[in-house]
Formats: structure tokens, sequence, C-alpha cells
């Protein structure tokens, strides 16, 4: 029975050895999501959508730099779930161009974005 507990403990702790080294190249926090937001990303919900009543989604964007929007008319919540100072902007033109600063780390809010074809993350 010895022989049985000890095999397990080292499997166990292997096995715990492999996720731990793959994890470490896409580590994300694990806390911190909100509402069907991850942590760590900027997401907007449908039109019309209350992210308080209906916590899924519609768009999220993990990397920084210019993603076009498409499709993406009326009033929307946005929430920028990025942490260490990463704020995101809302852009007139496609690929990030004729931006202005909507969202520091952390904030929520509610935008027309019908006049906006793409959003920046940025560090």
């Amino acid at each position: 029975m010895n022989k049985i507990a000890r095999g397990l403990a080292v499997a166990v702790t292997a096995a715990a050895s492999v996720v731990a080294l793959s994890g470490a190249a896409q580590a994300r926090p694990a806390a911190g999501d909100w509402n069907g937001c991850p942590y760590g990303a900027v997401c907007i919900w449908g039109q019309d959508r209350n992210p308080y009543l209906d916590p899924h989604p519609t768009n999220v964007y993990w990397s920084y730099g210019a993603h076009n929007l498409s499709n993406q008319y009326g009033d929307h919540y946005v929430f920028n779930n990025q942490y260490g100072g990463a704020s995101m902007s809302l852009c007139t033109g496609y690929n990030g161009a004729g931006c202005h600063l909507a969202l520091l780390e952390q904030e929520i809010g509610s935008f027309n974005l019908t006049p906006y074809n793409s959003v920046t993350l940025n560090r």
C-alpha cells in the first residue's frame, strides 16, 4: 500500500510540474474576471446589452495594438479589464487611426460605436 501511495504522490508531483512549466508561456492572472470579461482583456457587449444582466461579451480583445470593429453600431458597454496601467482607445479610422483615449484600466463605459472603426489596447 505504501508503494502505491508513493507512486501516486510522484505522479501528481510530476503532473503539477508539467502543468506549471507549460502554463508559464501563456500565464494570465487567474483572478479578476468580471461579468464574462477575462482579466487582462478588453470586452465589448452587444448593442443595448447590459453586462450586469448579460455576462456574455460579444468581442474580447487580448493583444496590444489595433483591432478593427465590424458591424458595431449604437450603444455598447466596453470594459477595460487590463492591468499594469494599460488603457484602451476608440478610433474613427481602421487599424488604429484617429484614436482618442476612452478607458483606463479597470474602467467601464457605454459608447455609441457607430462612428468608430477600430479599438486599440495600449501599454
